[in-house]
């Protein structure tokens, strides 16, 4: 494997950063995550780019918290994402299928040239170069392959991108026996409520487990939903409704963005967190949070976390109904919604444990999980007051003794695919 690191400039507004390697052919090796018989790159550039809209100023201020645990310690996002690699290959039908659709109508594109990619919210772990390494398999069996294509890994500037390239220019997995495919790899720090990248830029978008996530936390709940951190079956209405308020807005802008950069023609396809029925206060789909609710309740009765702060803290995160995404599709009008599917995830990801300790019970797995998503908004909220592994420990004995009785315990995820509509 051939290597060469080059600083191309470093300015007071803009940081570029080009990264290049070469993988020999024939060079093989596995890291955690990546199957042995997927593709990786025949030739990759890398160019990390940060620039300043004076518009997302306000904005990146409110989400720099929302970062996962960064580097590849136990706790890290890195080392905890088995669960969102299940959910990850929960969309594969879909994604092929939408990939395969795309080459049906070769003339809408030059495919031939170079074909732009988005990875939204692609966080630092292997699952990165997971979803690389399948798409770059799947366009590999297209007639029309093209010849190059250019993926823009995205997630908020405070998300690890320096472990996610350092484990990217350490993967030499490769089979090029197929694949002809030249792939140019760039970071594009940011927040996808927010433009990314040049009208008409892209031909398809990809996200998975990040849209659930919300631009803020909802206004007006102040500490009206008392020691629920999120919507539980004993919220008021109108947490519900504040909730609901932030994710159509979020969604509608979300929606509205990608329709501006992606081509007409072009598609996308998401998966995200979401709930089977219409009314969330009739049934308690997002139990882990109430568990985690219920562990910080302990912690105030104990002294170690002040009621105060515990009432005042809300997860910025929701997941919609059906009925709600169709209708923020169609209100907003950018995108044809091709395909809707739903599929339950477990909340123990049992298909990719290989990353915990014999020992870890389904409890400790699960905590590790959420640990690894939530622990910097529980200490930016708690301070330095909050002692998180004893939080922990505490949730990892409530979810035991939940999975103890419902063993099935899952995650409910919706899967859509959407087509960008020709723009006039």
């Amino acid at each position: 494997m051939h290597m060469r690191l080059q600083m191309d400039r470093m300015e007071s507004d803009d940081f570029y950063f080009y990264f290049l390697f070469f993988c020999d052919k024939g060079t093989r090796s596995q890291p955690y995550g990546m199957e042995s018989n997927l593709p990786l790159l025949i030739e990759c550039r890398a160019r990390l780019f940060c620039s300043h809209r004076e518009a997302n100023v306000e904005f990146l201020s409110e989400m720099s918290v929302k970062n996962m645990n960064s580097g590849d310690g136990e706790t890290s996002y890195a080392n905890n994402s088995a669960f969102q690699k299940v959910v990850i290959t929960k969309t594969w039908p879909a994604l092929d299928e939408t990939l395969k659709e795309m080459f049906i109508k070769t003339y809408e594109y030059e495919f031939s040239k170079c074909m732009k990619i988005a990875d939204l919210g692609c966080s630092s772990g292997p699952n990165t170069l997971l979803v690389i390494s399948h798409i770059i398999e799947q366009l590999s069996k297209q007639e029309h392959a093209p010849r190059e294509i250019q993926v823009f890994l995205n997630d908020l500037p405070d998300n690890d991108f320096n472990n996610l390239f350092k484990l990217m220019s350490t993967n030499t997995n490769t089979n090029t026996k197929n694949n002809n495919i030249e792939c140019y790899i760039y970071g594009a720090p940011g927040s996808f409520y927010g433009r990314l990248f040049p009208n008409n830029t892209l031909h398809f978008a990809y996200s998975s487990t990040s849209i659930h996530w919300l631009s803020q936390i909802p206004q007006g709940l102040e500490k009206n939903n008392k020691e629920n951190i999120y919507i539980a079956t004993t919220s008021p209405p109108h947490v519900f409704e504040a909730y609901s308020k932030q994710f159509e807005r979020d969604f509608t802008t979300f929606l509205k963005l990608r329709g501006e950069e992606i081509r007409g023609g072009g598609r996308m396809v998401l998966g995200f967190l979401g709930r089977s029925v219409a009314d969330p206060t009739s049934k308690d789909e997002f139990k882990p949070y109430t568990l985690l609710s219920e562990t910080l309740s302990d912690m105030v009765s104990e002294g170690l976390v002040k009621e105060d702060d515990l009432h005042s803290f809300n997860i910025p995160i929701y997941g919609p109904s059906v009925q709600e995404i169709d209708a923020a599709v169609e209100s907003e009008g950018s995108f044809n919604l091709d395909k809707m599917e739903f599929v339950f995830v477990p909340w123990v990801a049992k298909e990719d444990c290989n990353n915990y300790e014999k020992t870890d019970t389904s409890g400790k797995i699960v905590a590790k999980c959420v640990r690894a998503f939530l622990e910097p908004l529980l200490v930016v909220h708690f301070g330095s007051s909050i002692n998180v592994d004893r939080v922990f420990d505490v949730y990892a004995e409530k979810v035991e003794d939940h999975l103890s009785v419902d063993e099935s315990s899952s995650y409910f995820f919706h899967v859509i695919s959407l087509t960008r509509k020709t723009k006039t």
